[in-house]
């Protein structure tokens, strides 16, 4: 077969796309990924600066879920260094492991009054305990306490987990997460940086027929008798046409739209993914110092902070990432408003506060780069519970991603789901039989 006729087309080497097509090329589909970066990962690569090993957005990777699952099913390699206790939190002073006493320690340890929230937390097992879907995680929390730090933890949670504040979360959805999902029991980091374990998917498609095309774009997807038929694509000084049987897209709803053109789809569709382009904002400052600044292994979060959900701790477990002698942190944090416009140097000076006053030496410690992710580059393109589906009305291409997220969950851990979800659906589907 010619380099320019496919099976699959990928659109995006991000993490819902390297997983989508990785898993379609173990299933023996031959498989094109086009990148318009020069690395895969998208806002889960990494970056070298000046000896450093810079994750670019998100930094931490489950363990023993789906993202696990799928590099075993496909048989890439997962290295990923287990941080233990994976998270530790700062409250009135104290670096506090709640893993064994769970959240009826966590909110003890804020408020002698927390007997009821936990309850609260409790009775959402059950489904007539859940919240309506309009309720914000701040509001519901609101109803069992007034105590700011518990406000805090709860905010910093959120945007820890979804990159959005708790006043824009639904409480459905978080208290859905942390009683029925994984909730992030167990994670670690990779010593290549986060792009070491989307490299090693990659290789997956390479090796099995497939191919990865860095540094090109796709300007078009063709459509013929409301069918993907192929894409027409930036690669270097040439534009180049390929055929595909099928196409997944990483991109997101909205620019997948874009670049089919919306007459292409019904109306309403068209209206539902322009309604549903709610990306988040958050603000991640890079730093290193040459001696230790946290004890925490992995993430410290905080009760008390304006702007600052975590600090994650690299060279604990992976002190390759920096120059010998050297310790690597990030510390992240969702501006206000998370969703919508903000004032981005206000809201890094708040996180630059915030990594003042809670880390003694930071004042001295080499801030190595700022990253604001917002606008079509967020960390999250849909806040969690507002997602699209996965399934559009051209009968052979999907999305995946964080903008196509199944219910309650975020990050990493969501965009590997979606590709599980929507591959199986392509081998059962008539586009996915080959003739």
């Amino acid at each position: 077969m010619s380099e320019n006729n496919w099976d699959a087309l990928v659109v995006g080497a991000g993490v819902g796309g390297l997983c989508a097509a990785a898993r379609l090329s173990h299933h023996g589909y031959r498989t094109l990924v086009v990148e318009r970066l020069d690395r895969v990962g998208g806002r889960a690569s990494t970056e070298e600066l000046d000896g450093f090993t810079i994750n670019k957005g998100a930094v931490v990777v489950e363990l023993g879920g789906i993202t696990e699952q799928t590099f075993e099913e496909v048989g890439a390699k997962f290295e990923v260094r287990p941080a233990d206790p994976p998270i530790l939190y700062r409250i009135n002073g104290r670096d506090v492991d709640v893993a064994s006493g769970g959240w009826g320690l966590l909110i003890s340890q804020l408020t002698r009054h927390g007997a009821s929230l936990v309850k609260g937390i409790g009775a959402a097992r059950e489904e007539s305990g859940l919240p309506d879907r309009e309720l914000s995680t701040a509001d519901w929390v609101r109803r069992y306490t007034k105590n700011d730090a518990v406000q805090g933890i709860f905010r910093n949670m959120c945007g820890s987990i979804f990159a959005v504040g708790s006043e824009e979360l639904p409480a459905r959805v978080f208290l859905t997460y942390f009683t029925r999902k994984s909730a992030f029991k167990r994670f670690g980091f990779c010593p290549e940086g986060t792009i070491g374990i989307w490299k090693a998917l990659a290789e997956v498609v390479e090796r099995t027929g497939g191919a990865v095309w860095l540094n090109s774009e796709v300007e078009r997807l063709l459509v013929e008798d409301g069918r993907i038929t192929g894409a027409r694509i930036k690669r270097g000084d040439e534009t180049v046409d390929v055929t595909c049987a099928f196409a997944v897209s990483d991109v997101g709803p909205s620019a997948t739209l874009d670049l089919i053109g919306p007459e292409h789809f019904p109306s309403d569709y068209v209206g539902t993914v322009l309604q549903g382009d709610l990306p988040c904002g958050m603000i991640s400052v890079n730093f290193a110092s040459e001696k230790p600044l946290i004890k925490a292994p992995g993430l410290l979060s905080f009760a008390r902070t304006r702007r600052l959900c975590y600090i994650a701790n690299f060279t604990a477990t992976c002190p390759e990432m920096a120059p010998e002698g050297w310790h690597l942190y990030v510390g992240s944090g969702v501006p206000k408003p998370s969703v919508g416009d903000f004032d981005a140097d206000a809201e890094t000076a708040l996180v630059l506060q915030d990594l003042r006053e809670e880390i003694a030496g930071f004042e001295q410690a080499r801030i190595l780069s700022i990253e604001v992710t917002r606008d079509d580059w967020p960390p999250q393109r849909a806040v969690s519970g507002y997602d699209l589906p996965h399934g559009t009305p051209i009968p052979n291409l999907w999305n995946v991603g964080d903008a196509v997220k199944e219910y309650a969950n975020g990050g990493i851990t969501a965009c590997a789901e979606t590709a599980k979800i929507v591959v199986e659906e392509i081998v059962h589907s008539a586009a996915g039989r080959r003739s």
